[in-house]
């Protein structure tokens, strides 16, 4: 139970550390883009000042060509920043776009002129009375600006992309692990249960004829082939799932028998079905029963012995759904997953392996799905089992 804690804690430190560092790249990229913005704009204004000085003098010397040395200017200025220069006119001028077709397409210029507008951008005044300038930032710029963003969904995508390709591995790793720690314990039972079955052929050739000592050897049968089964549905554990069209109503109805006998006569078993109709799914009953079996004992420890355990059955959209609710001690919201991982245990003696067992048996192997639906500390729990109709 510790270990889930600290899990859980250290995923969050590393999600924190990770979030930080993303912050600490944006603020800092943000602060670089300030920073080019400023000088830019620095850059435009040295701009303007230069052609507001060329234009002076090409006026004061009377050369008439005060354009063709703007344009000489903003040559100089070709691939730092995109401009547009506006006459009295309104006519446009200057341009400065790195594609050269752009720079002669007037219509181009006019929808990029609109656009700065639009964007709340406020011209310069350039030289004459009312002759204007237009400027974009750089690319430079725009990548800088952007760049965080980009950042970002590229490290979220390769964190996405690690964590399920981890989550991947290690299922499968748990699945390899859990097929073999069940099929050793199928094969290590094996043996003794073997000789166990001589043993008790043996004894039942020396109890022939004494009714007393063949009830004990009959007793020993039933517990023999009790083990039998276990080991069968250890065997079952990892192997390809052997399903068959079964009433899972008559399924039910013998996992309550079986633990009813085994528990004590204070416990209530409320076993209902709907209009008490069959109701077909394809599944494996060695395995499902155990499901049921393990569920069903845990009840009975959470009630201490007294208590009432209930059980509906019914069918919708197409799924056979297993209500089973106790009136035990209940467990906490925070645990609804919990109980279902490997090692959880609330038990001094407990393993933590029944309810994740479970789990794999219903999802893994008959494509259904377990889940606590509710419960409530002090009045009891309630287990749901889907599983598809056949």
């Amino acid at each position: 139970m510790h270990f889930y804690k600290n899990n859980s804690f250290l995923k969050v430190l590393i999600a924190i550390i990770g979030l930080a560092i993303v912050l600490i790249t944006m603020v800092y990229s943000q602060y670089l883009a300030r920073q080019l913005k400023e000088r830019e704009e620095a850059t435009v204004e040295l701009f303007t000042n230069a052609i507001n000085i060329v234009t002076k003098e090409t006026e004061d010397n009377g050369d008439g060509n005060d354009i063709l040395m703007v344009q000489l200017v903003l040559e100089k200025f070709t691939g730092i920043m995109p401009l547009i220069l506006e006459d009295e006119s309104g006519s446009l001028i200057g341009y400065n776009y790195i594609d050269e077709e752009s720079n002669s397409d007037q219509k181009f210029l006019n929808s990029r002129k609109n656009e700065l507008l639009e964007s709340g951008f406020v011209p310069i005044n350039g030289y004459g009375s009312s002759s204007k300038i237009y400027y974009e930032h750089s690319r430079l710029y725009k990548l800088i600006k952007f760049f965080p963003i980009a950042q970002f969904l590229l490290l979220t995508t390769f964190v996405l992309f690690g964590y399920f390709f981890l989550l991947s591995t290690r299922k499968s790793e748990e699945n390899r692990i859990w097929a073999g720690m069940a099929k050793e314990t199928a094969h290590q039972l094996g043996t003794p249960i073997s000789a166990i079955i001589g043993w008790i052929e043996h004894l039942k050739d020396i109890a022939r004829g004494q009714p007393d000592q063949m009830e004990v050897v009959d007793e020993l049968q039933n517990d023999v082939d009790r083990l039998e089964l276990i080991a069968d549905r250890f065997s079952k554990i990892g192997s390809k799932p052997d399903l068959t069209k079964i009433n899972i109503v008559t399924e039910l109805e013998g996992a309550k028998k079986y633990m009813q006998r085994r528990a004590s006569r204070k416990v209530i078993f409320n076993f209902n079905s709907a209009d008490n109709n069959p109701i077909f799914c394809n599944i494996n009953s060695h395995l499902f029963n155990w499901v049921i079996e393990n569920l069903i004992r845990n009840s009975l420890d959470a009630m201490g012995g007294t208590g009432t355990i209930t059980a509906d059955i019914f069918t919708e959209n197409n799924m056979a759904i297993i209500e089973l609710t106790d009136t035990g001690k209940g467990i906490p919201s925070n645990q609804f997953k919990k109980v279902f991982k490997p090692g959880f245990t609330t038990k001094k003696r407990g393993w933590g392996l029944g309810l994740s067992l479970a789990k794999r048996i219903i999802e893994n192997y008959h494509s259904g799905k377990i889940f606590i639906k509710n419960s409530k500390p002090n009045e009891g729990t309630t287990f749901a089992i889907l599983l598809p109709l056949a």
